[in-house]
């Protein structure tokens, strides 16, 4: 049974429609990439599934439960967490405090305003570690840098238990050193069992970590398959890129 599933989901904003009646299913333990020009309408989507901002059309399910009318705190206390294109955090606070908010976001009876159970303190130590921010504990989140942010908000959502976790362009803003240290990174995520679904524009990680890639423009599918067929589609080259690209050796944009 597909741990996550879209039937002919729209989201309009008045006149413009950004999702249109798109369907898919991710299957448990899969990395599900999803790719496209800007304003294709996949951070639409990643709203309407995490409950950000409520689809006007169709049906989400998670876990087999219809989801499409629930809020954001109730979604992820389901077991599907989200992190964002911006490294969003509290700069002022240390790092072990964000992942404690973080995760109490994703539980029930959790108050962050007040205390924090041994269970939340031992998971936030435990996403910490995963993520490589074991030892920075104490540090303010406003003086780290672009790559040890983006682990830090992996961290937080990783600290709230999820089955599934919607990473929204995490590759962005890194150089090829650290894209090379995110991939590892999700591939120890996905070895835990948590699920992957993904927004990313730069191709090689994709390539490196996806089972299957849906492609997406102006809201619609162009396809679905795995990386091997998708990057070689003469269509989502010339619908992701603008024009027909050189590819490289093993079927990727060769300027991706």
């Amino acid at each position: 049974m597909p741990i996550l599933e879209c039937q002919k989901v729209s989201k309009a904003y008045g006149g413009l429609l950004a999702v249109s009646e798109l369907s898919f299913t991710v299957e448990p333990g899969e990395v599900y990439a999803i790719v496209g020009p800007n304003g294709a309408g996949k951070t639409s989507l990643f709203d309407c599934i995490s409950g950000v901002n409520p689809a006007t059309g169709g049906v989400i399910k998670f876990k087999d439960r219809e989801i499409q009318h629930l809020r954001a705190h109730q979604i992820s206390r389901l077991g599907l967490a989200r992190t964002f294109q911006t490294t969003v955090a509290f700069d002022s606070q240390t790092v072990l405090t964000n992942v404690l908010v973080g995760g109490s976001f994703g539980r029930d009876g959790e108050n962050p305003a007040l205390r924090f159970t041994s269970q939340a303190q031992d998971d936030a130590l435990d996403a910490l570690a995963l993520c490589g921010l074991g030892n920075q504990q104490r540090t303010l989140a406003g003086q780290l840098p672009v790559l040890a942010r983006k682990r830090l908000m992996l961290a937080t959502a990783l600290a709230m238990r999820p089955q599934m976790l919607l990473l929204d362009e995490p590759f962005g803003g890194l150089n090829p050193a650290e894209r090379a240290q995110m991939i590892e990174l999700i591939r120890i995520v996905t070895r835990t069992g948590v699920t992957i679904l993904m927004i990313e524009h730069v191709m090689k990680a994709v390539q490196a970590l996806a089972d299957r890639i849906l492609v997406i423009h102006h809201g619609q599918q162009i396809t679905i398959g795995p990386p091997s067929k998708v990057l070689r589609d003469r269509r989502v080259i010339e619908v992701y890129l603008g024009n027909v690209a050189p590819m490289g050796p093993e079927g990727v944009p060769a300027d991706a």
